[in-house]
């Protein structure tokens, strides 16, 4: 059997090798990518957003742990998106150090991935990622987002159910204004909710909640402000219930399908974008573009001259 097939047949390993090599964009990755995709569209993708320090990765853990506890519990995969060392690329992976304890059920899988950065709390490859993870089988995918507070958003553009996490005493609330988190949330959750100060950030919320309407498709849904705590497993079954909730409400309401094609629609356009800048820069030549950055750090040209004359 080749990787793809001891993938589907459960190998762990496999899967390992797998996801590596759909990340790192080779041959064999893209190859694989295009074989799995007619298996895909069966996975509820959730986002898990929010600032640093709101536990978002202890709240996965214990998600994951529940679910997996329900009679026809499906398939659970976490992804997870670290932040890059600026140097290497790499990351420090903390997130599967903390997701230890779900190292003994099989039918949970947990991937670290470098955002590499890219910036909107998901790596480039978080989409490719989950598409394999989706036709491998695993029914409910977890994706964590970096948590870097300012561009959580884009989230919402590969998720088909947003959770926006929140913390008392981190200043999150004036934070989730300015960053638009509030705008993607389908549920929010106050997690540490046996910290003090939970109160006032539950009522900090509400009160947001009725200032600024939802200007993510909603049709009627109004995104539930839960309380959680993940150390004491305080609220994690009214996260889930509120998960497969909006799963089915997104289907009843036909807004499933929309959310795949804005998914799609949005994956394609990435994707020229890439090929075509490549393109570009090929075509250009490094000598030529060097020559044109220099002129602009010599004040001859402006960069929006600079970009009409390499276009022209």
């Amino acid at each position: 059997m080749d990787l793809v097939e001891r993938a589907l047949a459960g190998e762990r390993l496999a899967i390992a090798r797998l996801l590596t090599q759909v990340e790192n964009n080779t041959s064999f990755g893209q190859e694989a990518l295009q074989r799995l995709y007619p298996r895909t569209g069966n996975a509820h993708i959730v986002g898990l957003t929010g600032a640093p320090g709101t536990g978002k990765s202890s709240l996965a853990n214990q998600l994951a742990k529940a679910i997996r506890s329900r009679q026809d519990a499906p398939k659970v995969a976490i992804v997870a998106v670290d932040p890059s060392n600026p140097f290497t690329g790499g990351a420090l992976l903390g997130d599967r150090v903390r997701m230890r304890d779900l190292a003994g059920d099989s039918g949970v899988f947990v991937r670290s991935m470098a955002s590499r950065g890219a910036l909107g709390g998901v790596a480039r490859a978080t989409s490719a990622i989950v598409q394999v993870l989706d036709a491998l089988g695993f029914g409910m995918i977890l994706v964590e987002t970096v948590g870097t507070g300012q561009s959580e958003v884009e989230v919402a553009r590969l998720a088909h159910t947003v959770i926006v996490v929140d913390a008392p005493g981190l200043g999150d609330d004036v934070q989730a204004i300015k960053a638009g988190i509030l705008e993607i949330a389908d549920i929010l959750v106050v997690n540490k909710a046996d910290l003090p100060g939970v109160e006032n950030t539950l009522r900090a919320l509400n009160l947001m909640l009725e200032m600024f309407p939802q200007t993510r498709e909603q049709n009627g849904w109004k995104p539930p402000l839960l309380r959680a705590s993940a150390v004491n497993g305080e609220g994690i079954v009214e996260i889930i219930d509120a998960i497969f909730r909006h799963g089915e409400y997104l289907k009843t309401h036909s807004l499933w399908t929309t959310r795949e094609r804005s998914r799609v629609l949005t994956e394609i356009l990435e994707r020229v974008q890439e090929i075509l800048l490549e393109h570009w820069k090929h075509q250009v030549g490094e000598t030529r573009l060097n020559q044109v950055v220099e002129r602009v750090l010599q004040r001859e040209l402006s960069p929006a001259e600079a970009v009409k004359y390499l276009l022209d």
